[in-house]
C-alpha cells in the first residue's frame, strides 16, 4: 500500500512538474511586433507562421473494438468444454470415488451447482466480478446483465459470451468444493452455501484478479484460475470438512470407491474440457490459446506419470485411481501458467505437480486430520498453491515477450500474496457462511440418516 500511495504521488509530482515546464516554454516565446499585413501578404504570412510554429503530433483515433468470428466460436466451444468438465466430469469423478448409497447425493452436488450458480451469477455475482468498482468488489451497474446486448463487445468478442464463459468457471469452483463434503452434508444446507459462497466469496476474488482488482493491478499471474478456481475452492473444501466433522466409522469401515471405472470416465472428461478451461482463457483463437492447451496436454501426462511413479514407489503398486488423480493434479497445476511457460516449464511443472499433490492427499492429510472424503484440498488446494508459484519460476520471455516479469523474485512474491490473500478470505468467508447456515437450519444429516446413505435419505433414491 505504501509502495502504491508513493507512486501515485510521484506520479503527481512528475505531471504537476511537466506542466510547469511548459507553461515557462510558452511564456518565453517571444511575442512578435504587431505588422501591418495586406490582403496579398496573408497567404505569405500564414504560410510561414506555420513554418515557425512547432509540429504537433497528430493524435490517431483509438481503435474500435470490432466482431471476431474466430475468437467468438472458439469462445462458444470451449464454454461447452468447460461446462462439461461439471456436468458430467466432476460429477462422474466423484460420483465413482464414494460408497454405493451416497452416489446420487453426490452427483446431485455438481447438477445443483451448474443450476443455483447459473442463476446467481447473471443475478449478482458478474456485475460483483467483472462490473466498475474499485480495487476489491466490482459495482452493481450490470444487475441481471443489464445495458449487455446481443451487439456488446468484450474485446473481440460478444459480452454475454464471455459472461457464460465465466460463469462456467464459477460453476466448477463451487462443485469442486463438494468434493470435501460428501456423504454427509444436507442438501438443502450445500444449495443455501451454493448461492451465498458464489456471490460472498468468489465473485471478489474473481475481481481482484481479472475485474481490474488489486492482486491483477499488482502483477498476480494467474492465467485460467489458479487462484481463483483451484486455491479457493480447496481452500473452502478444507473448512467445509473441519465443520462437519469426519465421516462416521472413518478409520474402522470401508470407505471403499464403489465403482471406479465412473471414477476415470470422469477425470477423462475433465482432461478434455480443460482444453477450454485453459484455452479458451487466451479469449481468441490465436496462438496464446494454441500454446496454452499444448502446455496443458504435457503437464497433465507428466503428472500423471510422477504420480504413478511415487505410487509405485510408496505403496508397491500404480493404481488407476492414482493415474486419474495425477493428471487432474497435473491440469491443476497448469491452470495459472498456461498462457506463460514454455513446453519445458510445463513438463517440470507437471513432474512436480504430481508428486506434491501425492503428498498432498496422504501424509498432509493425515497431518491435518481433516476427513476431506475425496481430496478437494489434496489435489485443487495444494495444486492450486504449487502451480501459482511455479508460475514465477517458469514465466517465459519467449512466450510473454515484453510482459514477462523484470525480477523473478518481485514476481514471486506477488504470487505469494495472492495465495495467502485468497487463502485467508476464502477461508475466513466460508467459515462465516456455514457457520450462519447450520445455526439457521443444520449442515450435517443425522446419524440414522448418514448410515442409510444421502441417496434414501436426502433424495429418496437409490442406485440398485
Amino acid at each position: 500500500m505504501k509502495k502504491m500511495l508513493m507512486a501515485l504521488s510521484l506520479s503527481g509530482a512528475l505531471l504537476g512538474g511537466s506542466a510547469v515546464v511548459w507553461a515557462e516554454e510558452a511564456t518565453s516565446v517571444p511575442v512578435t511586433e504587431q505588422v501591418a499585413i495586406t490582403e496579398t501578404d496573408t497567404a505569405t504570412v500564414s504560410t510561414t507562421a506555420a513554418a515557425e510554429l512547432p509540429a504537433v503530433a497528430e493524435v490517431e483515433p483509438e481503435a474500435e473494438a470490432t466482431l471476431d468470428t474466430g475468437d467468438t466460436a472458439w469462445i462458444l466451444v470451449s464454454t461447452a468444454l468447460v461446462l462439461l468438465m461439471t456436468i458430467p466430469g466432476l460429477a462422474l469423478f466423484y460420483g465413482g470415488m464414494v460408497r454405493k448409497k451416497n452416489v446420487l447425493s453426490t452427483m446431485a452436488h455438481s447438477f445443483v451447482a451448474a443450476a443455483v450458480v447459473s442463476i446467481a451469477w447473471v443475478a449478482i455475482g458478474y456485475s460483483l466480478a467483472f462490473g466498475e468498482g474499485n480495487a476489491f468488489i466490482g459495482g452493481l451497474d450490470k444487475l441481471m446483465l443489464s445495458g449487455i446486448g446481443t451487439d456488446t463487445l468484450s474485446g473481440s468478442i460478444p459480452e454475454i459470451l464471455f459472461v457464460i464463459f465465466q460463469m462456467t468457471f464459477a460453476i466448477i469452483t463451487v462443485a469442486i468444493i463438494s468434493g470435501s463434503i460428501a456423504e454427509r452434508m444436507k442438501f438443502g444446507a450445500f444449495v443455501a452455501f451454493v448461492a451465498i459462497w458464489v456471490v460472498v466469496v468468489y465473485a471478489p476474488i474473481t475481481h481482484w484478479v481479472w475485474g481490474g482488482g488489486w492482486l491483477g493491478n499488482d502483477g498476480a499471474l494467474d492465467f485460467a484460475g489458479g487462484t481463483v478456481v483451484h486455491i479457493n475452492s480447496g481452500v473452502a473444501g478444507l473448512v467445509a470438512a473441519y465443520m462437519l466433522g469426519k465421516r462416521m466409522g472413518l478409520g474402522r469401515e470401508s470407505m471403499a470407491p464403489h465403482n471406479l471405472a465412473l471414477t476415470v470416465v470422469g477425470a477423462s472428461l475433465l482432461w478434455v474440457g480443460w482444453f477450454g478451461f485453459n484455452g479458451g482463457s487466451a479469449l481468441g483463437a490465436n496462438g496464446s490459446a494454441s500454446y496454452a492447451i499444448m502446455v496443458t496436454q504435457v503437464a497433465a501426462a507428466a503428472a500423471a506419470l510422477s504420480w504413478l511413479v511415487v505410487e509405485k514407489v510408496v505403496r508397491g503398486k500404480a493404481s488407476v485411481l492414482g493415474g486419474a488423480s495425477g493428471a487432474v493434479a497435473g491440469l491443476v497445476v497448469i491452470t495459472p501458467a498456461a498462457g506463460f511457460v514454455t513446453v519445458g516449464g510445463a513438463l517440470i511443472m507437471g513432474l512436480i505437480g504430481g508428486v506434491v499433490c501425492f503428498w498432498g492427499i496422504t501424509a498432509l492429510k493425515r497431518l491435518l486430520k481433516a476427513d476431506d472424503s475425496l481430496d478437494a484440498f489434496g489435489l485443487h488446494g495444494v495444486g492450486g498453491i504449487v502451480g501459482a508459484i511455479l508460475t514465477a519460476v517458469f514465466a517465459s520471455e519467449f512466450i510473454m515477450g515484453d510482459d514477462v516479469p523484470a525480477n523473478m523474485m518481485t514476481q514471486l512474491w506477488v504470487q505469494v500474496e495472492g495465495v495467502l490473500a485468497t487463502i485467508a478470505y476464502s477461508a475466513v468467508m466460508t467459515f462465516i457462511i456455514l457457520k450462519v447456515i447450520d445455526l439457521a437450519i443444520g449442515i450435517r444429516v443425522s446419524n440414522d440418516d448418514e448410515r442409510m446413505g444421502l441417496d434414501l435419505s436426502q433424495h429418496g433414491e437409490r442406485v440398485e
